[in-house]
């Protein structure tokens, strides 16, 4: 008798839940929109004009010996995420314009003085000069890796290599 029982109290139970699953009233959000066959990246609406720092004012910080606060407003004003190749190359080559301006003895410094956000943007230029080295980039961007990396540990890295948006 307690075997009847116990297949019927089953019985009930699945049936219950049938009716429960074949539902889709409890489903409030649509896990569908996030398959990587839908996946639409954003779109930017950005103006090409408005985009980066001030080319003339990095040019004359760099004139007047000022290295700490041309990489500080570079930095700050780094448009990330940017799909124009053309706004990207232009970036990267004022970005290391300054990197390549500032003496070794000088980056510890500038490195000091920067947020962590900005040395994740600083880490994102150096890896982006790795990928297009010219003549004596490559030992100048290692030393600034490794100071960048002494302050802003591993978590900068891990940031850098996973977040989407490039510079």
């Amino acid at each position: 008798k307690l075997i009847n029982c116990l297949i019927h109290f089953y019985k009930r139970y699945l049936q219950r839940m049938a009716k429960n699953t074949s539902s889709n009233v409890f489903r409030t959000l649509d896990v569908d929109q996030f398959n990587e066959d839908n996946y639409k990246e954003e779109n930017d609406t950005i103006d090409p004009a408005a985009l980066g720092p001030n080319d003339s004012l990095i040019t004359s910080l760099l004139a007047a010996n000022k290295p700490v606060e041309a990489i500080t407003y570079l930095l700050s004003g780094a448009t990330l995420g940017i799909k124009d190749q053309a706004a990207r190359t232009a970036s990267l080559t004022l970005a290391m314009r300054v990197l390549m301006a500032i003496k070794v003895s000088q980056i510890d410094d500038a490195v000091a003085q920067l947020d962590n956000e900005s040395r994740d943007v600083l880490m994102k230029f150096i890896y982006r000069g790795f990928e297009v080295p010219n003549e004596g980039s490559s030992a100048h961007l290692l030393v600034w890796h490794e100071k960048v990396f002494t302050v802003a540990g591993v978590g900068s890295i891990v940031r850098v290599l996973t977040d989407k948006k490039r510079v």
